[in-house]
């Protein structure tokens, strides 16, 4: 199935030269999923609600100073490739061309609604992201943007001193709190105002009751849900318990779980490819299976390798950071590091994962001797 039956040509548009302000305008009022940046009328890029919520820059600055650009398909590109060019793009759009012009946009709910009835093969627990990060009810808000960028999210679960699941914070609900509490006529400086609200608990902005599904639903179900209450993503909780958090469960992992391949080795995708240096896709694919060889009898279905650049530079080379996830027969198993270049980032995040690994290794083998004494005991 291609994307030419399901792109559009209706799409939000703003000039490079234009300022911040009016971009945040357009997505208070109209909540695109990105705009098109165009410069003299020619594609330059796109910018994102989540790049204007990870700058302090502010509103006069021009629009070209966010702009990214984003992964470009054509127009009759197959949709299993495009959601693989959103997820290893880190974006929830991309501008479609046609001969070699701006034709369109894609994003990611028109592919989700193109595939909906297919989804209920696949069930939440295949596909869903576990030990999420969360925050408490208590922590600033200032923390939570904090959380976002060290995290490379754009979603809280938050728990109360129990650690119970009692409410959902996200970009959405930041820039939304933001901009109507900066819209108050006022007499104090903007500045103070703004740090005030940073110093606000996450209670007052997060929303509430949160929206979940259980490990055993259909995708196609969660799916509908979020179409439903508008939410990017549900939080997983026990069938037996909806305030206990196990993971989270959003459109990106939806979209990922499309391209998972056949292949006879592995699928290993890259979300942030751009940021590769001195390392290929081939090398970091052989890496991680390297390591995979050590579970035997556990099946890898899929690895997820996302990388993540900071501000911070060394000589001219930005401090990255990686995160490896490994779905497998048995669950997950993940492992994170930092270094200066995707590269020793990258072998940072190997070699916990490593450990992670062979620690999975040693508690299964323990339980198996157990199993094994325990047979023997009762045969005497």
């Amino acid at each position: 199935m291609d994307i030419s039956d399901i792109a559009t040509t209706d799409y939000f548009e703003i000039e490079a030269e234009e300022r911040l302000g009016k971009a945040r305008s357009m997505f208070e009022e109209e909540n695109p999923k990105g705009i098109v940046v165009t410069e003299a009328g020619t594609y330059s890029g796109v910018i994102t609600q989540k790049q204007l919520l990870q700058s302090h820059i502010e509103d006069q600055t021009k629009v070209a100073t966010l702009t990214k650009p984003a992964p470009k398909v054509h127009r009759t590109d197959d949709v299993r490739d495009v959601a693989r060019a959103l997820v290893e793009g880190g974006s929830k759009v991309a501008p479609v061309f046609e001969d070699g012009q701006l034709w369109g946009i894609i994003d990611e709910d028109t592919i989700l609604e193109s595939v909906l009835e297919n989804l209920d093969a696949l069930t939440v627990q295949q596909i869903y992201t576990e030990n999420p990060v969360t925050i408490s009810e208590d922590e600033t808000l200032g923390r939570v943007i904090n959380l976002m960028r060290e995290h490379s999210i754009s979603r809280l679960p938050v728990v109360n001193e129990n650690g119970f699941l009692t409410g959902m914070v996200t970009t959405h609900d930041i820039v939304d709190f933001v901009t109507r509490n900066m819209d108050k006529p006022t007499r104090g400086e903007r500045m103070g105002d703004s740090d005030r609200m940073l110093d606000l608990p996450v209670y007052d902005v997060m929303t509430s009751p949160v929206e979940t599904i259980s490990l055993g639903d259909s995708v196609q179900d969660a799916v509908e849900r979020m179409f439903e209450k508008d939410y990017a993503g549900l939080a997983v909780t026990s069938e037996d318990d909806d305030r206990v958090v196990g993971g989270i469960l959003t459109k990106t992992d939806v979209l990922r779980a499309l391209t998972y391949t056949e292949e006879d080795h592995m699928d290993v995708q890259i979300t942030n490819i751009d940021l590769l240096d001195t390392i290929s896709r081939q090398a970091i694919r052989e890496g991680v299976e390297e390591i995979t060889d050590k579970y035997q009898d556990m099946q890898v279905r899929h690895a997820h390798v996302r990388f993540h650049e900071h501000k911070e530079k060394l000589r001219g080379t930005p401090l990255i950071q990686c995160k490896i996830r490994l779905r497998t027969n048995r669950g997950q198993v993940a492992g994170s590091g930092e270094g200066y270049g995707s590269e020793q980032a990258f072998n940072v995040a190997r070699d916990v994962l490593e450990r992670n690994v062979l620690e999975l290794k040693g508690i299964r083998s323990d339980r198996e001797y157990e199993g094994q004494l325990l047979r023997k005991l009762n045969e005497l």
